[in-house]
Order: C-alpha cells, then sequence, then structure tokens
C-alpha cells in the first residue's frame, strides 16, 4: 500500500496505466504481468476486484449501482472477505488494463490547492489466485477379481493467494487544501480513516494486547496486512517542498514505526472436492459397467444352468413316465392272469357242490352213524358247560362273602384311610411337579425349534451379516418363524403349547419358587406376547402387572431381561401403554437402564421406552419419570444395538413433539434439548451403523420442524448436518424432509445466507 502526503505521486506509483511511456507503469500493471508470466490459465484462475472506500461506505468500481458492499469475517479463520464485489476473472494484460481504466473512471477525485485531481477515497485492488496442486497417488484391489487393480485418482489440492493493492488517499491540512463543504467533510473521513491505520500500526509495532481494527472499514479490510498473515510492502511519498516539512515527518515516523510490525506469513492450500468429486463420478461409472457385465455373465451362467437342469427335469419325467406304463402293462397282465386263476377256482367249487349235492339227494331219508356220534358230542358239551356254570355261581358266592367282610373292616380301617389320603397328596404332589417339568421341556423345545428355524432362514437368506437388524420390535423374527407353519395349514408350536397348558397356569408359574421353572415361564409369556391376538388375554390375566413385579423384583439378568422383552412387546399397543405408564412401568424401566449391565438387557430395556416415546400423551410422563435421561444413560453400553433403540426412542420422541407442535397443542423448546440429548443425537447423525444413523436424523429433521429449537440446533452444530442429511442421504424421504425443513425455516435460512450455505 501506498502511504502519503496528498500531491506527493501516491496514484502515480501504484495505479499508472502507462498508456504513452511502458516505463511507467504502474506497480498494478506490473504485478498483474508478473502473476500472468507465472500461471497456467489451463490448471490456474485469476479473478480480479476493484473497490473504493468512500466516506466509510465501500463501493464497487466495476459497478457503480453497488455502492455498499458488506464486510464479511470467517468466524473460525477470521479470513475477511467482500462476498457482494464484483469479480471478473482475467485472462490477459490487455482486459486487466481494460478493467483499470473502467475503475479510474469511477474513482472519486477532486481539485484543491495541493493537488488538482486529488483521490478522495482509498482505491483496493483485489487479486485472487487459485493454483491447483496434484496430490499423492494409491492402489487398492477390487474385491471381485484379485487380478485387477484400480489407481484412486489424484486428491487435487488447491493453493490460494491473495494480492492486495492499496492506493490510499492522501493526509490533508484543511488550511493548506483550502478544503470546505462536502470537500471538507471528504477530508475528515479520510483523516480519520488513516488516523485509525496509524493507531492501529502503533499498537502492533508495541506489542500492544488490544488491536483497534474497527475503528474504521480500512482497518477491518487491511486486517491481514498488518500483523497478519500476508507479506506486506510499504512505499510512502514525501513532497520535496520545505513548507511540507511536518507532513514528511509524519510520514516517514509511520513507516518507521511500520517496520516493526512482524507477520506471520502462511500458505492457504484446501482441497478441490469438485474436480475429485469429478474424478470419482467416471470411475464410479466404471465400475457400475464393469459390475454390470459380470452380472450380465452371472445372469447367462444362471439361465444356461436352468435350462439344463429342465432339460435334466424333462429326461427324468420322461424316464419314469416310461417305468410307470411298463409297470401299468405289468399290473394289467397280473390282473388278467388272477383273473383267469379265481374263474379256474369258481369252476372247481362249482363242481364239488354238484357232487355234494348228489350225495345229499342220495342218503335222504336215511340216519348214517355219522350223525349219532355228532349228537354224542354235543350232550358231552352240554355237561361241561353245565359245570362251569355251577363253578361260577360258588366263585360268585365267595366273592360275596368276601366283600361283606370287607364292609365290615371298613368300620376300624380310619388308619388305612389316613395312610390312602397321605398317598394321594403325594401322587397330587408328583404329579404337579411333573406338570411343570413337562412345561419348561416344552418350552425348551419351543425356544430350540424357533432358533433352529431362526437360522435356517438366515442361511437360506444367504445372509453374512450381523444377526440383529434393528427392528423396531426385538421378537419380529420369532414372530416370523412361529407362525410361518400356521401359514401352510399348520398349527404355530406356541399356540399349541398355549392351548394344551392354558395362560392362567403360565402366569401362575411366574411365581414360582424355582428358578428354572420362573425363567422358562417368562420366556413364554414374551414369545407369546409377540403376537397382536395374545396380548389382550395376557393384560386381562394380569400378565403385564406380574411382568412388571419381575421387573422390579428379581434381580436374576435372565428374568430382567426376558421380562422387560415381553414389556416391550406389549408397549406396541397404545392402549397397553397407558396401562404401563399408570402402573408405574416407565419408573421401574428407568431403574432398571440405571442398574443393568448386559447389552442385550439394556437392549430390550431401550426397546420398550422407544415405544413408550411414540406416545403422544405420555411424553410428559416419560421426561418426569426418567425415561430419557434413561435412554441417554444407556448409551454408555456403546453396543450398535443398544444404540439403535436409543436413536428410535429419540426419533420417535421428536416426532410426537412435532406433531403436537404443529396443531398447536404443545409450545417452547423440546424436551430432548432440555434434557441435553441433541449434542448426541448431532454426534451419531453420520453414524457408520445404518440403523442409528437413520433414527438419528429422523430425530433432528424432526427437531428442526419447530422454529424455536433453530437457534439450539445452529449453536450446537445441527445445521451442518441438516444440509448434509439434505444432499448426502441415502433414504428419499428423510433427504426430502431435510429439505423442506431448512427451506421452511427463517432462522436456517440466514444462518445459511451468512455461512453462503446453499441447500
Amino acid at each position: 500500500m501506498a502511504y502519503g502526503q496528498t500531491g506527493t505521486g501516491k496514484t502515480f506509483t501504484v495505479g499508472h496505466l502507462g498508456d504513452d511511456d511502458t516505463s511507467a507503469r504502474g506497480i498494478m500493471v506490473r504485478a498483474m504481468e508478473d502473476i500472468l508470466a507465472d500461471v497456467s490459465l489451463e490448471s490456474d484462475s485469476i479473478s480480479v476486484s476493484y473497490l473504493q472506500l468512500y466516506m466509510e461506505s465501500i463501493q464497487d468500481l466495476l459497478d457503480p449501482a453497488n455502492d455498499n458492499i458488506a464486510i464479511v469475517e470467517d468466524p473460525k479463520t477470521g479470513d475477511v472477505s467482500l462476498p457482494g464485489a464484483t469479480l471478473v476473472e482475467i485472462r490477459d494484460r490487455h482486459s486487466f488494463v481494460e478493467l483499470l481504466r473502467l475503475g479510474e473512471a469511477h474513482r472519486i477525485a477532486a481539485n484543491t490547492k495541493l493537488n488538482t485531481e486529488s483521490s478522495r477515497s482509498h482505491a483496493i485492488l483485489m487479486v485472487h489466485v487459485r493454483r491447483s496442486v496434484g496430490g499423492g497417488e494409491d492402489t487398492f484391489s477390487s474385491e471381485i477379481d484379485s487380478s485387477s487393480h484400480l489407481v484412486k485418482p489424484v486428491k487435487p489440492l488447491v493453493r490460494k493467494s491473495k494480492l492486495v493493492l492499496v492506493d490510499l488517499a492522501g493526509s490533508e491540512r484543511v488550511h493548506k487544501s483550502g478544503s470546505e463543504g462536502h470537500m471538507l467533510e471528504e477530508a475528515k473521513s479520510i483523516n480519520l480513516s488513516l488516523s485509525a491505520l496509524g493507531k492501529c500500526i502503533n499498537a502492533l509495532a508495541e506489542n500492544s494486547a488490544h488491536v483497534p481494527v474497527r475503528d474504521s472499514k480500512l482497518t477491518r479490510l487491511l486486517k491481514d496486512s498488518f500483523g497478519g498473515t500476508a507479506r506486506t510492502s510499504l512505499i510512502i511519498t514525501i513532497g520535496p517542498s520545505p513548507r511540507h516539512r511536518g507532513e514528511t515527518t509524519s510520514t516517514i515516523l509511520f513507516g518507521q514505526r511500520a517496520m516493526k510490525v512482524e507477520n506471520m506469513l502462511k500458505i492457504k492450500e484446501e482441497f478441490d472436492y469438485k474436480s475429485l468429486s469429478r474424478k470419482l463420478e467416471i470411475q464410479v461409472d466404471k465400475l457400475i459397467a464393469e459390475n454390470e457385465r459380470q452380472q450380465k455373465a452371472f445372469d447367462d451362467e444362471v439361465e444356461r444352468i436352468n435350462q439344463e437342469a429342465e432339460n435334466h427335469i424333462a429326461e427324468v419325467e420322461r424316464s419314469f413316465a416310461e417305468a410307470l406304463e411298463k409297470e401299468r402293462l405289468k399290473c394289467q397282465m397280473e390282473y388278467v392272469e388272477s383273473v383267469k386263476k379265481l374263474e379256474e377256482k369258481m369252476v372247481t367249487n362249482q363242481k364239488k357242490h354238484d357232487h355234494y349235492d348228489f350225495i345229499k339227494d342220495k342218503c335222504n331219508g336215511e340216519v348214517p352213524g355219522t350223525t349219532s356220534e355228532e349228537v354224542d358230542e354235543i350232550k358231552k358239551l352240554l355237561q361241561n358247560e353245565t359245570q362251569l356254570r355251577k363253578t361260577a355261581e360258588e366263585e360268585v358266592n365267595k366273592l360275596k362273602s368276601q366283600l361283606e367282610n370287607f364292609m365290615l373292616s371298613m368300620a376300624g380301617g380310619d388308619t388305612e384311610i389316613v395312610k390312602l389320603h397321605r398317598i394321594l397328596e403325594d401322587e397330587a404332589h408328583n404329579k404337579k411337579k411333573l406338570e411343570e417339568e413337562i412345561l419348561i421341556l416344552q418350552s425348551q423345545l419351543l425356544q430350540l425349534t424357533l432358533e433352529a428355524e431362526q437360522t435356517r432362514r438366515h442361511l437360506v437368506r444367504g445372509g453374512y451379516g450381523n444377526g440383529f437388524a434393528g427392528s423396531d420390535s426385538f421378537v419380529s423374527q420369532i414372530r416370523h418363524s412361529q407362525f410361518k407353519d400356521a401359514g401352510n395349514g399348520q398349527k404355530a408350536p406356541m399356540a399349541t403349547l398355549f392351548e394344551q397348558v392354558g395362560l392362567q397356569k403360565i402366569l401362575t408359574l411366574l411365581e414360582s419358587e424355582d428358578a428354572n421353572t420362573r425363567i422358562h415361564a417368562v420366556k413364554v409369556v414374551a414369545n407369546l406376547a409377540a403376537e397382536e391376538a395374545n396380548q389382550e388375554k395376557i393384560v386381562e390375566a394380569g400378565g403385564l402387572t406380574s411382568l412388571l413385579m419381575l421387573l422390579g423384583r428379581f434381580e436374576d439378568e435372565t428374568v430382567r431381561r426376558v421380562a422387560a422383552g415381553a414389556i416391550a412387546n406389549l408397549a406396541m399397543n397404545e392402549a397397553n401403554q397407558e396401562l404401563i405408564m399408570t402402573q408405574g412401568g416407565i419408573s421401574l424401566l428407568s431403574m432398571t437402564a440405571g442398574d443393568a449391565e448386559d447389552p442385550q438387557t439394556l437392549r430390550m430395556v431401550a426397546g420398550a421406552i422407544a415405544n413408550l416415546c411414540g406416545n403422544d400423551k405420555l411424553q410428559m410422563k416419560l421426561r418426569s419419570d426418567g425415561g430419557i435421561k434413561a435412554l441417554l444413560g444407556m448409551v454408555r453400553c456403546g453396543h450398535p444395538d443398544v444404540l439403535s433403540q436409543v436413536a428410535r426412542g429419540f426419533a420417535n420422541f421428536a416426532k410426537c413433539e412435532s406433531r403436537t407442535s404443529m396443531q398447536g397443542m404443545k409450545g417452547g423448546r423440546s424436551l430432548l434439548i432440555e434434557d441435553g440429548a441433541l449434542p448426541w443425537i448431532v454426534q451419531n447423525a453420520n453414524n457408520e451403523a445404518a440403523p442409528i444413523r437413520r433414527h438419528s436424523e429422523l430425530a433432528l429433521c424432526h427437531l428442526a420442524q419447530h422454529e424455536v429449537n433453530a437457534k439450539d440446533m445452529v449453536s450446537g452444530g445441527a445445521l451442518w448436518e441438516l444440509v448434509r442429511i439434505s444432499r448426502d442421504c441415502s433414504r428419499d424421504d428423510i433427504r426430502s424432509l431435510a429439505r423442506r425443513t431448512l427451506n421452511s425455516s427463517p432462522t436456517f435460512r440466514s444462518e445459511m445466507r451468512r455461512l453462503r450455505i446453499e441447500c
């Protein structure tokens, strides 16, 4: 920058165009020639802004209508920028000179006693240079084919530089320049801004803790030039006349003080994300084409195998039809032969019958000896029957007498009766134990059956990932396998157990003193609760009360885990949610969340609370009973399944709040923000686990729909996550919800304009 008294040659030194004499070119032209000689216009870019500071107002010399440009400072880096200024790209020296000529035509000047063309404003030329710097390369192997190697695209770096050339207006003494009227006001403004510049130089030279850069727009614009990250050169101009000895001395002293200021140089580089994105898109297109080619080859192979299988099946069917035809012919032959044999036997029997009739007719009227023998035999049989009858009557009489004796002995047989009663009681007790053991075995068999069915279906689907998919209900997989056979016309095993044993008997076993019996009983109740048709029966029979008692009374981790899972199933029904609230279920779940350490128990508890968070009527009760604090406390576990349920609970709660706020039923900040849940939601909105990320993104979108939450979300960093969700979220519904929310909120729109963020 050039500093000095008016009329001493600052404008000539800095901004002279040198049209007539090229040796008289000013620093602006010479600097641009040097820059153009050192850049490649294919990979580098040069852009220019030309401004003037007139009466503490920044005006655009390239667009005179733009006469009040605001100064913007980056809150993180402190860099100063003028986003409203005209930015013109420079390709050669001629276009730059024409640009300077246009700016000089719009610059304000006046005739004074000291200078016929005295500049009445500070001229500021800003030259922005961007240079692309190549990064490193590395290779990686494709997972599809180990023999193919792909090269990652170069990560382009962009090195940014800014050259600021300042032609300061000359300081002047009014009695010498003869300024009056409006020119007097201009002189005051010039002297005030130069005085502010001098104060800043003095403070920096003396290492003062406070530098008054905000006293003038000139010092704010030149913040980087003195005491910043720039390399600064100062030109001071003086006049030869002894009459201006005071101004000359002041100018030289200013230069001496400025030489004491030390700047810390800093190279500014950043990634060129747009260029990198284009290269990555090209690589993705290549990978997609390769994948489509491999997929087509795979489909052709599958089609070939299917065709071979169909041909084989047709051949087998043909062979089977031929064998079946041969077998049918063989059976027909055997049938014909059998009929022939039967006909022959029938003819033989007919001949025998005719012979028997002939003998009977011949012997008619005679009593042969064989007939008398048969009569004697019948008489002997009759005598034997009579004897047996008498023996039976004697046996009956004997039994009657024994019965009478037994009846007489019954009067004195109280001791034997007591013994019989005891034996019967023991048998009843043993029967009860056997029934409990049978129930345990049935429940164990059911658990093994469900686990085997779940494993089989998982293998059939070809899944190799984590078995827990982050479902809203922790028994959705059990429910599917449990009633799969029922859809094929077979009764589900749990329904069969329910009919054979009875719900009341199962609930009674929850109070059993035997730990194993109690554990298996609560498992059966949890599985029954997985079906919506059984939930009403369980609640009517007192099952919900029993489960809450188990959750609060027993310290056994298995009982608490399964009981919490059953409560989570019942909490999916809105009517049951109110019953859980009235019976103190929220407090019990919160206490369990604070005591338990097992990840599976915490997952069940978090799932139950997450289901309750979806009820508009329970929000205040949830907060007062510690439900939100319990969800925040469970993040200590760090298990992805637990964190997924916590995020789902926050999403349900935020959705209900958003709905009640839109209906005018609720005002004020979100209860989630008041209880400190916002930082965790923002932190996990970009989590690697898809369920955690999806629910956290939904929670942020629902919180942002209420304008009263906007300031807290901006200060908490949620705005950046919302912008990312609106651009990068994989789900269209969440991405569109984030965009609508950002566009509808005045606070978000204002902050995005300030940060120059486009949604």
